[in-house]
């Protein structure tokens, strides 16, 4: 897995939005659930946002329900994240992780975290 921050970099203003993608290869990925996962300076890792290739089913944080959305790019092995309206407490370094379900223990495979910063 790679995770790479989208166009316009890691650095966004509040209310400004900024697009993650996590590139996967090497697995059947409908087999999985794709994760990001956030971690802010001292303060433990944080799931915002799952989703199950294979239904399509997905999960988010209460803190970024309205704002956040995960999708699967339509016929790519790449999972993006959108994200709306940033906060200040936004920033964080966000990671994907491959799992078996949307739970932070089961996720068995990460990928490189890109940092997000919210700052004006």
């Amino acid at each position: 897995l790679s995770a790479a921050a989208g166009v316009g970099g890691g650095l966004v203003q509040p209310g400004g939005s900024l697009r993650l993608s996590c590139a996967t290869s090497g697995f059947a990925l409908d087999e999985y659930v794709i994760g990001w996962i956030r971690q802010a300076p001292g303060k433990e890792r944080e799931g915002v946002a799952c989703i199950s290739i294979s239904d399509g089913r997905k999960a988010y944080a209460d803190s970024v329900k309205g704002r956040f959305g995960i999708f699967r790019d339509n016929g790519k092995n790449t999972v993006s994240l959108e994200m709306y309206s940033l906060k200040v407490e936004d920033t964080a370094v966000y990671y994907c992780a491959r799992g078996r379900a949307c739970t932070l223990r089961d996720m068995d495979f990460w990928g490189k975290g890109t940092l997000v910063t919210v700052s004006s």
